[in-house]
């Protein structure tokens, strides 16, 4: 797995509020079908709605206190990646919570929980456009904010 981060997503309760806290900070994103996404140098910050979120990643409802509000993804090039990276995360101790699987958006991904329970996104996302370096690119989702 390379060091790096593509995404981090913080599941909220109140979308509208949330974005308007971050434009509020000086930040410029777009929504797209209920969901924010900032640029943030190489990597995105997105809001998405924290139940959308718990589900997505197969873990607990988050009124169970078992979920907490965020995952970190990797975007890979490839849905072969995608497995191997989840295969290696399995056997290294990680808590495959949502095995990989195609997406509604197109793409394929799974989620795992490390040791401390911090979820992990790997997925492959044929709209997002990695660098050489991995750095992740948001396209233009023709809206502004």
């Amino acid at each position: 797995m390379e060091q790096r981060i593509s995404l981090i997503t913080l599941g909220v309760s109140d979308l509208a509020r949330s974005k308007a806290f971050y434009e509020h900070l000086g930040w410029r994103g777009q929504e797209v079908e209920e969901t924010v996404f900032f640029q943030a140098g190489g990597l995105a910050l997105v809001l998405w709605s924290r139940d959308k979120l718990a589900a997505d990643a197969g873990v607990p409802n988050p009124d169970t206190g078992g979920f907490g509000g965020m995952a970190l993804a990797q975007n890979v090039r490839s849905r072969a990646e995608v497995d191997e990276l989840m295969a290696t995360a399995d056997k290294a101790g990680a808590e495959v919570t949502q095995p990989a699987r195609e997406t509604s958006y197109g793409g394929y991904a799974g989620y795992f929980a490390d040791p401390d329970g911090h979820v992990w996104e790997i997925a492959w996302n044929p709209g997002f456009t990695l660098g050489p370096d991995g750095s992740l690119t948001l396209p233009d989702f023709g809206t502004t904010t």
